[in-house]
């Protein structure tokens, strides 16, 4: 699970997905959950495929929300439910799939019996394009239209490195754990995630080798 993430600023979002935003930023670079962040999608309101940038809430409100502020968390949502999960499986179906830009991303570390945060950047340089469902909700007594998305998690109880990630329980096994990972996207697989449809994006529902991420304890 992921609870925080740096985004990347307006500029470089613009120039690495060659999309512009639709609305004022609204975002701060450090990303929590319920709060605002961006995102990619499809674009809404136009004739073919293009990308638009949007600015919504980190937590994803579904249809039936009597409000935007929810009193469980949906800023991450485990791919393997997406089908049936209640409050992500029309979005899914509706192919309302979005890509996350990040800088980079942090997870709690327990091997020393203590919470040691690491960051996670890509090896490359690059920003990461996390895989992500999106949902327009609307306030029936006000009007008012809100944005927000959810980033989807994977198990990674195989990975080498984010099996290392988050606390472990000690009553189950180890490879029992379901250690949950972030699901990047490589930018030849942006527009298939985007635009494609959902068989096709089931696909692209994978770990990422560990030779994509440069992990590290963040300094006390």
């Amino acid at each position: 699970m992921c609870n925080r993430y740096i985004s990347p600023d307006e500029y470089e979002i613009e120039s690495f997905w060659h999309v512009r935003q639709n609305s004022p930023p609204g975002w701060v670079k450090a990303v929590y959950p319920r709060t605002q962040g961006p995102f990619i999608r499809r674009a809404k309101d136009v004739t073919g495929y293009e990308r638009e940038l949007v600015t919504g809430q980190w937590g994803l409100i579904p249809w039936f929300a009597k409000q935007p502020k929810l009193k469980y968390p949906t800023n991450n949502a485990r791919s393997e439910e997406l089908e049936v999960k209640v409050s992500y499986k029309d979005p899914w179906k509706r192919g309302q799939r979005c890509i996350i830009p990040a800088a980079a991303f942090d997870e709690p570390n327990w091997e020393t019996g203590m919470n040691v945060w690491w960051q996670f950047r890509r090896a490359d340089g690059a920003p990461w394009g996390l895989a992500g469902l999106w949902n327009t909700w609307t306030d029936k007594a006000t009007g008012e239209i809100h944005e927000s998305y959810t980033m989807l998690t994977i198990n990674a109880d195989a990975h080498p490195l984010m099996s290392r990630m988050h606390k472990p329980d000690p009553k189950l096994a180890p490879d029992k754990q379901d250690k949950r990972s972030v699901i990047p996207l490589e930018a030849h697989e942006f527009d298939a995630w985007l635009a494609g449809t959902v068989e096709q994006a089931k696909t692209l529902l994978n770990l990422t080798p560990v030779e994509v991420f440069d992990a590290r304890p963040i300094p006390a």
